[in-house]
């Protein structure tokens, strides 16, 4: 069967079609832009070329008739007709407590993920709009929802719940959620395949890093720790987000700035991070570089990130009572060797012990850690289309 993954953002489009027997993508792209002028989709078929069009997308319904137009055609296409598409996974962002796993795409799980609109303002409509466009073209094609958030509903409430009043929860189901459930999902089970054990009895940190990032703890199989909360803003420092910090601040910035609660907000997800503390940039690279010609100010906003890094490793250590493995993964966590060996270094008490040769490789499936090292730590690609199109298949 062909699965279409679809990953729908407010002005953008991510897919991929993947052949669920052979787990290959026959093709994938982006649709850029899309309500705004100069809107372009790109198109790369497996072993071809990558070819970029701009073509007007006012609306996402435009955006998926493009898509399905590239895969159809006659020189370029990878199929036939839509008739060889089995099924649509989409990536929903927020599932909120409705969704503890993925689901056929009904009137009612409609409903549901909409209720969950509150919870993620700026992702779920916009995934919404893509099912719906979807669903315009493609009637008769099965569809399923795969959220970020379901991995992380086997989180024991302990671990969930806010020091607020329990009326909050109750009312308006302020907790922790978590977010890259499916890039957590993914990584942890591909440990388990490639290390040849039991997943279900592995302790396992998944360390997801890139622009937005978060780390979790898989212990037997199931999430009981997630660094993102309410929303993706807590937990590490990222490229844009401020992560974790004192609830205070928010008031005494506003009133020394004169900023409402817009503002506030606007600035802990847009302007804090490594790029705030640096002054310089969001991209890692660019810091490093940075770093490089004696930018103090970067070397501070690395530091700071690393530190966070390891606060969380060490804090889901305790949680479990032990680690078996930590995996790295996500852009930075599968290309940043100077990332990795410099976390590893912070947690040599735990008789962890770093491969240099290993760990300077990039984007690969690898065990960067000496063979006696307590601790087995790996660099593992994440693959979300994958993930999303196998509990497609499962629930098609």
């Amino acid at each position: 069967m062909n699965i279409l993954v679809i990953n729908c953002g407010s002005s953008s489009l991510k897919y991929q079609l993947i052949n669920s027997d052979t787990e290959a993508v026959l093709a994938k792209g982006l649709c850029e832009r899309i309500g705004i002028d100069g809107s372009q989709i790109t198109y790369q078929p497996a072993g071809g070329e990558k070819e970029v069009t701009v073509s007007p997308m006012p609306t996402h319904t435009q955006a998926i008739q493009l898509v399905l137009d590239a895969l159809k055609n006659e020189k370029t296409g990878v199929i036939k007709s839509l008739d060889e598409v089995g099924a649509v996974g989409h990536r929903v962002v927020h599932g909120g407590e409705n969704f503890t796993a993925s689901t056929l795409l009904t009137d009612e799980a409609m409903k549901a993920i909409e209720e969950c609109n509150d919870l993620a303002p700026l992702h779920n409509p916009a995934n919404l709009i893509g099912i719906r466009a979807c669903q315009e073209l493609m009637p008769d094609t099965p569809m399923v929802a795969v959220f970020d958030t379901a991995f992380h509903q086997t989180m024991p409430e302990e671990a969930y719940l806010y020091g607020l009043p329990y009326e909050y929860y109750e009312k308006y189901k302020v907790r922790r959620y978590g977010f890259h459930g499916t890039s957590h999902s993914y990584v942890s089970k591909r440990a388990a395949e490639i290390l040849g054990k039991d997943y279900n009895q592995m302790k396992t940190i998944v360390c997801h890093l890139g622009n937005g990032a978060s780390i979790s703890a898989v212990d037997g199989g199931k999430s009981v720790e997630t660094s993102m909360g309410l929303t993706p803003l807590e937990g590490l420092v990222m490229g844009t987000r401020s992560g974790d910090i004192d609830p205070a601040i928010m008031e005494f910035i506003a009133k020394k700035e004169n900023l409402d609660i817009t503002g506030v907000m606007n600035v802990l997800n847009k302007k804090s991070g490594v790029l705030g503390i640096s002054k310089l940039s969001s991209d890692f690279r660019d810091l490093e570089n940075a770093v490089a010609e004696g930018n103090e100010l970067a070397q501070k906003a690395l530091n700071v990130f690393y530190h966070r890094v390891v606060k969380y490793i060490g804090a889901y250590i305790a949680v479990m009572n032990g680690v078996d493995t930590i995996v790295f993964t996500a852009g930075l966590g599968e290309n940043d060797k100077v990332m990795r060996k410099t976390v590893c270094a912070n947690l040599e008490y735990m008789g962890i012990k770093i491969d240099d040769e290993a760990n300077g490789k990039r984007g690969e499936e690898i065990v960067i850690s000496t063979p006696d090292s307590r601790v087995t730590v790996m660099v593992i690609p994440t693959n979300e289309e994958l993930a999303i199109a196998r509990e497609t298949l499962a629930l098609v």
